[in-house]
């Protein structure tokens, strides 16, 4: 939990939370200013809250889309996202009716109706449109802004020392085991560990990936991602993915990101023919 927690980019969140809250504040002042004095500005803030708060819950979701099917590569990926329009507006004019009302009438006990009708779900389905592209910008803008890097990292220099054919791996209850270097399929980084995925297992040792990079035959391990490294023998297909990035899958079934930054060592081992 704790090595999850330490590969967790909480960026991402943490700009989410503030362009959310710009948002609200942004609505809330407009929402005064078109209805005043009829709507206070406690309420209003909690109806923006309300509609913030369903669209963050499906964010998640947004970026399984985004990454199943990123609009940059293919048309007909395009079609998917306008159709998938249609339930986010629903869940989100229902989620967020169902919290308004939770708050104000059972919290508060004050009077408050947001009746699903037909004509309201038409309402805030031509706002959700507009919110809908808004959002999918902002995961595709911060996906493109968060893992550009203005240098690339050099390429560790070939080690002069012999380069090790196989590792000493203590598992869990104090055993040691040998594993074969051509046996591990890809290594991801966590924290001051690496995981080794050997053939569906995992086998963690205490060292950063860099400097088992350094370590291992650069002509058959290559660095992918900032957080893993995979065996080049064990790659079986390489897609586009968004943002100039591309998707790997292994031959044990693991899809790994290709960052763009790394595309250039990954192709002087595999070159990638459109």
């Amino acid at each position: 939990m704790i090595a999850w927690l330490k590969r967790v980019d909480w960026r991402v969140p943490a700009i989410w939370a503030v362009l959310f809250a710009i948002s609200i504040l942004a609505r809330t002042y407009v929402e005064v200013a078109d209805k005043s004095p009829r709507l206070g500005l406690g309420q209003a803030v909690m109806q923006e809250i309300a509609s913030h708060l369903v669209v963050a819950l499906m964010l998640p979701a947004l970026y399984w889309l985004h990454r199943h099917f990123p609009i940059t590569t293919d048309w007909r990926n395009v079609l998917v996202h306008a159709l998938a329009v249609v339930p986010f507006s629903l869940i989100h004019t229902a989620g967020m009716g169902g919290l308004r009302v939770l708050w104000f009438v059972d919290i508060l006990g004050q009077p408050y109706r947001f009746p699903l009708t037909a004509d309201r779900f038409v309402y805030e389905f031509t706002k959700d449109i507009v919110t809908y592209l808004m959002v999918s910008t902002g995961v595709v803008a911060l996906r493109f802004l968060l893992e550009r890097r203005p240098v690339p990292e050099p390429v560790p220099p070939a080690p002069a020392a012999p380069l090790p054919e196989r590792f000493a791996v203590r598992k869990r209850g104090g055993n040691e085991v040998m594993v074969e270097i051509d046996d591990i399929d890809w290594i991801e980084a966590a924290g001051n560990y690496a995981v080794l995925h050997v053939g569906g297992d995992k086998l963690e040792i205490r060292s950063s990936l860099s400097k088992l990079e350094a370590e291992l035959d650069p002509k058959r391990f290559v660095r992918v991602h900032k957080s893993h490294m995979v065996n080049i023998a064990r790659v079986a297909e390489v897609t586009p993915w968004v943002s100039g990035d591309w998707r790997i899958r292994l031959q044990d079934g693991a899809e790994i990101n290709l960052s763009r930054r790394y595309r250039e060592r990954f192709e002087a081992l595999a070159p990638v023919r459109s």
